[in-house]
């Protein structure tokens, strides 16, 4: 069994070249490219992540989206990071639950967090 998370998306090229980039640190790479599909793999048991093609662009509030724990206590450079690679800051950072999150935007406008979990060692004092 696996999971499979499907993004619909204008260009699955580019996107694929951003998600890329902002999955680095986990290392993602390219699977199955069956056009019009576009698949990301990361080490098991990671998700992998689907560019589907579709028509129109992003309307709305995405009803799904990816959590990223990155790994590190400096969000803002991973922020930096992300800004670099086209993605947008949609929040300022959000904090429940003992969580720090920030809500960032792909460069076709999907929604995703970076965030640091409760209790992590991530969380900077």
């Amino acid at each position: 069994m696996q999971i499979v998370v499907t993004l619909d998306c204008v260009d699955t090229e580019a996107q694929a070249n951003f998600s890329l980039a902002a999955l680095a640190p986990l290392d993602y790479r390219r699977g199955f490219h069956g056009p019009p599909y576009l698949s990301l793999v990361g080490p098991a048991p990671a998700p992998i992540l689907l560019l589907q093609p579709v028509p129109e662009p992003k309307q709305g509030k995405n009803r799904m989206h990816l959590d990223l724990d990155l790994g590190t206590a400096d969000l803002a450079s991973q922020f930096n990071r992300l800004e670099r690679l086209g993605a947008t800051r949609l929040s300022e950072e959000l904090n429940e639950h003992g969580f720090h999150w920030t809500v960032v935007g792909d460069p076709e406008g999907n929604e995703f967090c970076v965030f640091n979990p409760p209790n992590s060692t991530n969380v900077a004092e």
